[in-house]
């Protein structure tokens, strides 16, 4: 089973994206915080998968 939210390291894993390029996503606001990311508990930042599947998706194929 994977987690619905992850720290950074997994989501670039799981996603092929670099670290570098997710925090620049998340600093330039490419991707919706709360949605597709947020601070955990602990104040690290982690990801939703589910959310970051759904952006993938969301531009049509050209």
């Amino acid at each position: 089973m994977i987690n619905k939210w992850v720290r950074i390291e997994r989501a670039a894993e799981l996603t092929g994206y670099s670290r570098s390029a997710i925090y620049e996503k998340i600093n330039k606001g490419v991707w919706a915080e709360g949605r597709i990311w947020r601070r955990a508990p602990d104040n690290r930042k982690v990801i939703n998968l589910e959310e970051f599947d759904r952006w993938a998706e969301s531009k049509p194929i050209q």
